[in-house]
């Protein structure tokens, strides 16, 4: 579906915003999307792999909890890579959430339920992520993977 994106001067691919009704019927294109770009990051295989099912978890929920199953109502997704990071927001239109509101995916009475972890895999498999109620309406999920895997601080020491 996606052969080529952009890339800018030192061969990166850049910046790339969509964005789409909420329909989960989306859900197979964007992971296809994520591995591209990902690829093109310079991620290696295991890597795209956790990065995509990320998007597609944040995406998901966009659509089903943010939108409300609204097809009327847009998921964005801006994809952005850097030389050090790759960085994906997703936004949708909804009312956002308190992030204490969210059931702990790892307390006893929520590990036999089919769903809730959403949340808990993206803050798992990325190196950072934050939310935001944005002005305009909606939430923000902003996720960020760093192409070294280095942990906060250790790259100002070398």
């Amino acid at each position: 579906m996606v052969d080529e994106v952009e890339k800018d001067s030192q061969g990166h691919p850049g910046e790339l915003e969509i964005s789409f009704g909420s329909h989960m019927g989306y859900l197979d294109f964007i992971q296809e999307l994520s591995e591209k770009i990902g690829l093109m990051a310079g991620f290696d295989e295991d890597a795209r792999y956790w990065i995509g099912l990320s998007i597609r978890e944040s995406v998901t929920n966009a659509i089903q909890h943010g939108n409300k199953l609204d097809e009327t109502k847009k998921v964005g997704i801006r994809f952005e890579s850097l030389p050090d990071r790759f960085v994906v927001c997703v936004q949708d239109e909804g009312e956002g959430f308190e992030e204490s509101d969210v059931p702990d995916a790892l307390d006893p009475e929520n590990l036999l339920k089919p769903s809730g972890r959403g949340i808990f895999y993206v803050r798992s498999f990325m190196d950072e992520v934050c939310y935001k109620i944005l002005p305009e309406g909606g939430c923000e999920m902003r996720m960020e993977k760093r192409l070294n895997h280095q942990t906060q601080g250790e790259e100002n020491e070398h």
